[in-house]
């Protein structure tokens, strides 16, 4: 398993203390942890690069909080819809033939105007299966805000669902064609502590 951090690790313990003693336990189980990397290029990371996945996840996506922007805001929105576009397009590019990417998303308004399906389906990424998130599922589990305001709360789950995309039939051809790299793996992103024990 690969978690990974948009942060430096000095940046992700200092506002995210919380999560220390998740990512102490990833390490102890042997799972790769990397910071400093950004979804938008994660494929180019040096040690991502040749890594293929059975499963990419990405719990609550989000481009940022900022003073002079509300979330139902079209300018934040459009940053949101930006961060996925990015996020799909790398990612695909990482995932095994028959590999998933799963997004944990509110699906009420305003985040529903993020359509995810729309920045999914231009990277070559189609909607297998929508399920419900509930949070009593995973126990240890504690969504955190990922930017400076409050960082380090949680936030309102509401109507929350994880949505599993997987390749395209055509994307599903191209890939058999270029790809010969065969590694099992899990990738997660995530920001603060979007982990369980």
């Amino acid at each position: 398993m690969v978690a990974t951090s948009l942060h430096s690790e000095d940046v992700q313990i200092t506002k995210h203390w919380t999560s220390i003693a998740h990512l102490e336990l990833l390490e102890r189980k042997g799972c790769m942890v990397l910071y400093e990397v950004d979804v938008h290029d994660m494929n180019h990371h040096p040690t991502l690069y040749d890594m293929k996945f059975d499963v990419i996840i990405f719990n609550f996506p989000h481009a940022g909080h900022y003073d002079y922007l509300c979330e139902k805001d079209d300018e934040l929105i459009e940053m949101h819809k930006d961060l996925l576009e990015g996020f799909f397009k790398s990612a695909r590019k990482m995932l095994n033939e028959n590999g998933e990417v799963h997004v944990t998303h509110r699906d009420d308004f305003p985040y529903n105007g993020w359509k995810l399906e729309k920045p999914a389906r231009k990277s070559g990424l189609i909607l297998n299966e929508k399920v419900e998130f509930k949070k009593k599922d995973f126990p240890g589990y504690h969504n955190k805000r990922g930017s400076e305001i409050n960082c380090n709360k949680t936030f309102p789950l509401n109507e929350c669902f994880t949505f599993k995309f997987s390749l395209s039939e055509k994307s599903a051809e191209i890939y058999d064609c270029v790809s010969d790299i065969q590694i099992t793996n899990l990738a997660v992103v995530f920001r603060g502590v979007h982990l369980n024990d």
